[in-house]
């Protein structure tokens, strides 16, 4: 029998990529300090520094291969997840952060392999049963294609939560269960 496939992005939903590029952006432009609880929109050069740019936010060397785990239980969880269904993670990546995801992920979660692990912005392209993010850019067209997701709650996709009521995953605390019920597996 075949197994479902269930899609996981990395950053902000199985790690903390915003929180880290925070600290950083108010390490080196105190002028003008960013809170995560003011990153409700994904274009968010407005509130950052002149100098600040996408590239410079996100490029920091070695940035991917520090952030933190979502929570203590995702490492867990997505090793049950991975024991039960097929499991990809998709990741939109830079050329030059691809190494450095790769990195963290095999420090964290060395039970992906590298068959599981897939560099994509269009996520919607892909087939998968279930898409677990926190960008509402690739849970939208998901849900509009029919696909079930779980969406990881962030100040920057709080509007299309509300429009869309998509369900939730706020921990990775018995997370394989919650995905049991989503994806109405019995048994597995």
């Amino acid at each position: 029998m075949k197994k479902p496939i269930i899609a996981v992005d990395m950053d902000d939903t199985i790690c903390h990529l915003v929180k880290r590029a925070i600290y950083h952006n108010n390490l080196n432009f105190p002028t003008h300090p960013l809170r995560y609880e003011d990153m409700i929109h994904w274009d968010t050069s407005h509130l950052r520094h002149p100098e600040s740019t996408h590239d410079v936010f996100y490029g920091r060397p070695g940035l991917f291969e520090e952030l933190e785990l979502y929570d203590e239980y995702v490492v867990d969880e997505m090793r049950k997840l991975n024991d039960a269904y097929d499991v990809i993670v998709v990741t939109a990546a830079e050329p030059r952060t691809v190494v450095e995801k790769w990195n963290w992920l095999q420090q964290h979660m060395p039970f992906i392999t590298a068959e599981q692990f897939i560099t994509c912005k269009r996520k919607n392209l892909l087939a998968f049963d279930l898409l677990i993010d926190d960008g509402a850019h690739n849970l939208i067209p998901a849900h509009e294609d029919g696909k079930k997701v779980i969406c990881i709650p962030h100040p920057w996709n709080i509007q299309e939560r509300e429009q869309y009521n998509f369900p939730l995953l706020s921990s990775w605390k018995e997370a394989k269960a919650y995905i049991d019920e989503v994806l109405q597996v019995v048994g597995v």
